[in-house]
């Protein structure tokens, strides 16, 4: 025997619904079913087009029916019908599709609040349910959004230009750190791997973000396509989530190598740096995958425009027109956890360090020991002051202007995975002294090849 098709099945499941029952009494029930299999089967608003059209005109059709009936006829009662209030409107265009303007008759009378029936006003709250309903029932994605951050700065190319130049120095540094650290193996330390780490995390992060922005901004192409939205989305808050890690990471070494130093080689061991690396890759790729994938659930069918300087958790998730509170409380806890959560732990760190540092008796030993934070303090500064201030202020207070909000936040995000290799990698004597001596080998080289060119150069043969 044959398996019910899915409008029978679908019938059955809402044949007590007040919905389904109200758009049957109008004769538009199968038009109505149609459009509900192309939207589940398609997840495409746009080659549903035909179908709504359709079953518009047919509820357009019922509704002025109606009205010529009312008009030539006296009613005796004021119970009123609920297919006599239907209207179903389905906003389209080329960007956007909406269920909305679900209204009755009386909406657009002369007729008081005050004058209403019971009836009269129990239909009205059975439509408002009925556009909660419609407007909950399809989740649609929208080919893509369009960014539209810095409107009002005249000159805002210039602050491309100088991304750009942030962006090249951010990877020659950090790729420095990186060859100068893996092929050394005297740095193969606990330290070091958490500065490899740290320069890994900045080289990803500004390449998700820099070469979209001169994209958008400075080319002019700010459409960015849904699903490639969501990566960037996913990338950016990883990334960001792992750099707030990675300075924990470097506070827990300062911590042990100052606060346990004749137990440091057995406490911070290379394997440990590597767990305590992996689990913190692990826990901020799970919970922002979570967050992530959790957008899909909204339905965008009113605007598409983000208003940031990428596809931004929040402001993405505000132009959704089903519920978004789950989103709001999850960007909430999740901004406490990866990034209030390590600031909090680096402050313990200092905090314990400092108590460390005065039970010293030498005033040499604690300048030395405190020497040995003051570039990791600045990246923490560089870091956390200009974020939780952003949020604080632009999110919650909303008491910063929308575009220098933008703008702050953009500069948050990028200047750090430049500046860090600077303050702190180069800084380090051992990697400063083996990256001055690459330079220099590979300068001799270049100038011996230079001079191999312009006249032959003597080989001894046996």
């Amino acid at each position: 025997m044959a398996s019910p098709s899915p409008h029978d099945r679908s019938r059955k499941d809402d044949e007590d619904d007040p919905v389904e029952r109200m758009i049957s009494r109008t004769g538009c029930a199968e038009l109505h079913y149609a459009v509900q299999e192309c939207m589940a089967e398609h997840q495409d608003w746009r080659v549903c087009q035909s179908q709504v059209q359709t079953f518009k005109d047919c509820m357009m059709n019922f509704q002025n029916t109606r009205k010529k009936q009312l008009m030539k006829q006296q009613p005796t009662s004021t119970e009123v019908l609920p297919s006599d209030f239907f209207s179903i409107s389905w906003k389209l265009s080329s960007q956007e599709i909406n269920a909305e303007s679900i209204s009755s008759t009386f909406h657009k009378s002369d007729m008081q609040p005050s004058t209403r029936s019971p009836a009269e006003s129990s239909v009205e709250h059975s439509l408002i349910e009925i556009r909660t309903v419609l407007n909950n029932s399809v989740i649609i994605h929208p080919p893509g959004f369009y960014i539209i951050g810095f409107q009002t700065f005249p000159y805002i190319s210039v602050y491309f230009i100088f991304l750009a130049f942030v962006y090249v120095v951010t990877l020659l540094f950090n790729t420095l750190v990186i060859y100068v650290i893996v092929f050394n193996h005297c740095l193969h330390t606990p330290k070091f791997l958490a500065v490899v780490n740290l320069a890994v995390i900045d080289v990803v992060l500004n390449s998700c973000i820099i070469p979209s922005m001169i994209k958008i901004f400075l080319v002019k192409d700010n459409f960015v396509p849904f699903n490639l939205c969501l990566l960037q989305m996913y990338v950016y808050y990883a990334f960001v989530s792992l750099e707030s890690y990675a300075l924990a990471v470097l506070a827990y070494d300062r911590l042990i190598a100052i606060c346990f130093p004749l137990r440091q080689n057995s406490i911070n061991t290379v394997q440990s740096m590597c767990c305590i690396v992996g689990l913190t890759w692990s826990f901020a790729l799970g919970v922002t995958a979570f967050t992530t994938g959790i957008m899909t659930r909204l339905s965008f069918c009113n605007s598409v425009k983000v208003f940031s300087y990428f596809c931004d958790y929040a402001p993405v998730f505000r132009l959704a027109c089903n519920d978004y509170s789950m989103h709001w409380f999850a960007a909430s806890f999740l901004s406490v956890l990866l990034l209030v959560g390590p600031f909090a732990f680096i402050l313990l760190s200092y905090i314990s360090i400092l108590v460390t540092v005065f039970k010293m008796k030498s005033l040499d030993s604690r300048v030395k020991a405190l020497a040995t934070c003051v570039e990791h303090l600045i990246l923490v500064a560089v870091f956390y002051i200009p974020l939780i201030t952003i949020f604080t202020i632009g999110f919650y207070l909303r008491a910063i202007n929308p575009d220098q909000r933008v703008l702050s936040l953009s500069l948050a995000s990028c200047i750090p995975p430049c500046i860090n290799p600077i303050i702190y990698s180069l800084k380090t004597k051992e990697i400063k002294i083996r990256a001055i001596a690459l330079v220099r080998k590979t300068k001799i080289g270049t100038q011996q090849t230079h001079q191999c060119k312009n006249r032959p150069c003597n080989i001894n043969t046996m």
